[in-house]
Protein backbone atom coordinates (compact mmCIF):
# COMPACT_ATOMS: atom_id res chain seq x y z
CA UNK A 1 0.00 0.00 0.00
CA UNK A 2 1.34 3.44 -0.93
CA UNK A 3 2.03 6.12 1.67
CA UNK A 4 -0.68 8.35 0.20
CA UNK A 5 -3.23 5.54 0.58
CA UNK A 6 -2.19 5.02 4.20
CA UNK A 7 -2.51 8.73 4.94
CA UNK A 8 -5.89 8.99 3.18
CA UNK A 9 -7.30 6.25 5.41
CA UNK A 10 -6.55 8.21 8.61
CA UNK A 11 -9.15 10.15 10.58
CA UNK A 12 -8.57 13.75 11.69
CA UNK A 13 -8.03 12.50 15.25
CA UNK A 14 -5.40 10.03 14.01
CA UNK A 15 -3.63 12.75 12.04
CA UNK A 16 -3.61 15.06 15.08
CA UNK A 17 -2.15 12.29 17.25
CA UNK A 18 0.52 11.40 14.68
CA UNK A 19 1.59 15.04 14.39
CA UNK A 20 1.73 15.26 18.18
CA UNK A 21 3.80 12.07 18.42
CA UNK A 22 6.14 13.23 15.65
CA UNK A 23 6.78 16.51 17.50
CA UNK A 24 7.70 14.69 20.71
CA UNK A 25 11.44 14.14 20.90
CA UNK A 26 11.24 10.81 22.72
CA UNK A 27 8.59 9.14 20.55
CA UNK A 28 10.40 7.06 17.91
CA UNK A 29 9.07 6.62 14.39
CA UNK A 30 8.79 2.91 15.20
CA UNK A 31 6.08 3.68 17.79
CA UNK A 32 4.09 5.64 15.21
CA UNK A 33 4.45 2.78 12.74
CA UNK A 34 3.37 0.21 15.33
CA UNK A 35 0.28 2.21 16.30
CA UNK A 36 -0.82 3.62 12.94
CA UNK A 37 1.04 1.56 10.32
CA UNK A 38 2.86 4.59 8.87
CA UNK A 39 6.56 4.15 8.09
CA UNK A 40 8.98 7.04 8.67
CA UNK A 41 8.71 8.36 5.10
CA UNK A 42 4.91 8.47 5.33
CA UNK A 43 5.13 10.39 8.62
CA UNK A 44 7.49 12.88 6.96
CA UNK A 45 5.05 13.27 4.04
CA UNK A 46 2.14 13.74 6.46
CA UNK A 47 4.05 16.36 8.45
CA UNK A 48 4.93 18.21 5.25
CA UNK A 49 1.26 18.21 4.22
CA UNK A 50 -0.13 19.27 7.62
CA UNK A 51 2.37 21.94 8.63
CA UNK A 52 3.29 25.39 7.41
CA UNK A 53 6.48 25.29 5.31
CA UNK A 54 8.56 27.11 7.93
CA UNK A 55 7.32 24.86 10.73
CA UNK A 56 8.03 21.76 8.65
CA UNK A 57 11.60 22.91 7.91
CA UNK A 58 12.18 23.56 11.62
CA UNK A 59 10.77 20.13 12.59
CA UNK A 60 12.72 18.34 9.87
CA UNK A 61 16.00 19.98 10.87
CA UNK A 62 15.39 19.02 14.50
CA UNK A 63 14.37 15.42 13.80
CA UNK A 64 16.80 14.53 11.04
CA UNK A 65 19.52 12.30 12.46
CA UNK A 66 18.12 12.48 16.01
CA UNK A 67 18.86 9.20 17.78
CA UNK A 68 15.75 9.31 19.98
CA UNK A 69 13.47 9.24 16.93
CA UNK A 70 14.95 5.87 15.92
CA UNK A 71 14.47 3.11 18.50
CA UNK A 72 17.53 1.11 17.45
CA UNK A 73 19.87 4.10 17.82
CA UNK A 74 18.27 5.51 20.96
CA UNK A 75 19.81 5.20 24.40
CA UNK A 76 16.43 6.02 25.93
CA UNK A 77 14.60 3.04 27.42
CA UNK A 78 11.02 2.76 28.62
CA UNK A 79 11.98 3.44 32.24
CA UNK A 80 11.19 6.90 33.53
CA UNK A 81 13.27 8.73 36.10
CA UNK A 82 11.92 8.81 39.62
CA UNK A 83 13.75 10.67 42.34
CA UNK A 84 14.68 8.82 45.52
CA UNK A 85 13.44 11.91 47.39
CA UNK A 86 9.90 11.54 46.01
CA UNK A 87 7.36 10.59 48.64
CA UNK A 88 5.22 7.55 48.21
CA UNK A 89 1.76 8.36 46.91
CA UNK A 90 -0.99 5.81 47.60
CA UNK A 91 -4.65 5.85 46.71
CA UNK A 92 -4.29 9.39 45.31
CA UNK A 93 -3.59 10.74 48.80
CA UNK A 94 -0.28 12.31 49.64
CA UNK A 95 1.24 11.03 52.86
CA UNK A 96 0.92 13.40 55.85
CA UNK A 97 3.87 15.65 56.38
Amino acid sequence: MKDTDLIAALTEADIDRIVEMAWEDRTPFDAIEAQFGLPEQAVIALMRREMKPSSWRMWRARVQGRATKHALRSAVDDARFKSNQQRVVTHNKIAKR
